[in-house]
Parts: C-alpha cells; sequence; structure tokens
C-alpha cells in the first residue's frame, strides 16, 4: 500500500494518507482558480479513513454554485491549503494535488467546469468532462 504525505509550506500541516486515491479531479470553476492563484485546482479525493492529519489549522467555508458548502483547512502560519471537506461526501477528505509535490501523483480522470476553462488548458486524454 502506497503511503504519500501533503503538506503545507511550512510543514506544520500534513496529511499523511495510505492508498490510492478514489477519485483525481481538475476544476476549472472561478472559486478553484481564485483559491489556487492557478488556472485550475486539482484534487484527490481518499476515504476520510486513510488519511492522518497533523498539525493546527485554520477553516474557510465556502458555499459552491450548486449550493453546498465546502470547509477548506489551510495552514494558519503559510496559509496553504492542504484539505477539505465537502458536503454530502463526509467519509472522504480531498487533498490539494499540489501538496503532494509528487510529479509522479497519478493525472485527473475528471474535468469540471469545463465551460470557464482557460482555451489553452487541454484535460488529459481520455478524462470525463463535466461542462
Amino acid at each position: 500500500m502506497s503511503i504519500r504525505l501533503a503538506s503545507c509550506s511550512c510543514g506544520q500541516l500534513s496529511a499523511r494518507v495510505a492508498g490510492e486515491p478514489v477519485r483525481v479531479s481538475i476544476c476549472h470553476c472561478l472559486a478553484c482558480q481564485r483559491r489556487t492563484g492557478s488556472a485550475f485546482g486539482q484534487q484527490a479525493r481518499f476515504p476520510r479513513e486513510k488519511v492522518t492529519v497533523s498539525g493546527a489549522s485554520t477553516v474557510f467555508a465556502r458555499t459552491g454554485d450548486e449550493g453546498s458548502t465546502a470547509r477548506f483547512h489551510f495552514c494558519p502560519q503559510c496559509g496553504a491549503t492542504v484539505y477539505y471537506e465537502a458536503q454530502g461526501l463526509e467519509a472522504y477528505l480531498t487533498i490539494p494535488v499540489g501538496a503532494f509535490a509528487d510529479p509522479a501523483f497519478p493525472p485527473p480522470t475528471v474535468s469540471v467546469y469545463e465551460e470557464r476553462m482557460h482555451p489553452w488548458v487541454q484535460p488529459p486524454a481520455g478524462a470525463e468532462h463535466i461542462f
């Protein structure tokens, strides 16, 4: 079983994950663009019982376009988001892929909010497309 470590920039907040993600996706919504400072957010969903969180976090709750709320946990020292909890998906924790700092991380299989996708972005071949 693979073990991965996601952490904030200063290392104070981390999430240790056992096993493979159940879903890796990219999101092109404007909120993810603002949250990441990039053209899209990339995240991996794991069963909650496979994730061990260490360190203190501050929470920012945001209600999305469809009405559900996500609770983003970020480091109070450096500000990096390490994981979040999505309403309706309480059995899972979602971790931004960049927090793993692993170029070999599995590619996304789902691409959402593509109507807001930058025209130069090309999701991986074979990814499910949700507009």
